[in-house]
């Protein structure tokens, strides 16, 4: 079904390559791109806050999104930083709900926003397209579980490895869909800071600096300011299946 004439070629493009959308039924493709509306925001402006009320979903077309929680005294547990072509907010559209933690731009970012009334009218006419969307929320639940058991039984580094490599792929389908220019373009580069894998993971950035410093001197990774790019993406994941000794 071609894309809504409204969404810009890129935009449109871009959504295709989230894996979840990509897989949707036509019908429920067509109808997201058009019930959509693109939004812009700058580094450090807010999307959501913990209690706020459920204002829909939202993808990230390009940039990043810091989602997490702080405590009264300034102290952070950052969740994830969600990057191309990740969804999130889907929580409060099966209990209604407030927001369950807060969301602002990590970096300046492009949103593809869907607000909570257009997903209600569109669920009530055809209620068969709830499974779609509890696939999007069990498949963030299998990712907590298998965060929390990773946590309990394996070393850093294997920890370490296995979150580069799902922040490097998570969201995007196989090479048969549409590749983009400008939005979530392709590449085995992971766009997080040291200090924001260390709070994901737990762990100190001093621990974290260490374990990517001999990852890059075994060949596994390139450091750079900003990013980690996968240089062997093969070794990468035989050192995340490493069990604890």
């Amino acid at each position: 079904m071609p894309a809504d004439a409204s969404l810009p070629p890129a935009v449109a493009a871009a959504l295709e390559r989230s894996a979840w959308f990509h897989r949707l039924p036509d019908p429920l493709r067509a109808a997201l791109r058009a019930a959509g509306r693109v939004r812009t925001v700058r580094a450090g402006e807010r999307l959501f806050m913990r209690g706020d009320p459920d204002d829909g979903l939202y993808c990230v077309l390009e940039g990043a999104v810091r989602v997490g929680a702080a405590s009264p005294g300034g102290r952070e547990a950052l969740l994830a930083v969600m990057g191309p072509v990740n969804w999130f907010g889907e929580i409060g559209l099966f209990d209604g709900g407030p927001r369950t933690h807060d969301a602002h731009a990590e970096r300046d970012a492009t949103l593809f926003h869907v607000p909570r009334a257009a997903l209600a009218v569109l669920l009530a006419e055809t209620p068969a397209w709830w499974h779609a969307f509890g696939l999007l929320l069990t498949q963030k639940l299998r990712l907590a579980f298998e965060a929390i058991e990773d946590a309990a039984l394996l070393p850093a580094a294997a920890r370490v490895a296995r979150r580069l490599l799902l922040l490097a792929s998570y969201g995007v389908p196989d090479e048969r869909a549409p590749d983009v220019a400008r939005f979530g373009q392709r590449r085995r580069v992971v766009s997080v800071p040291q200090e924001d894998l260390a709070l994901m993971l737990a762990l100190s950035r001093q621990t974290v600096n260490q374990i990517l410093r001999q990852f890059e001197r075994d060949g596994l990774v390139l450091l750079r300011y900003g990013e980690i790019e996968i240089a062997d993406a093969a070794r990468l994941e035989r050192s995340a299946q490493q069990p604890e000794i």
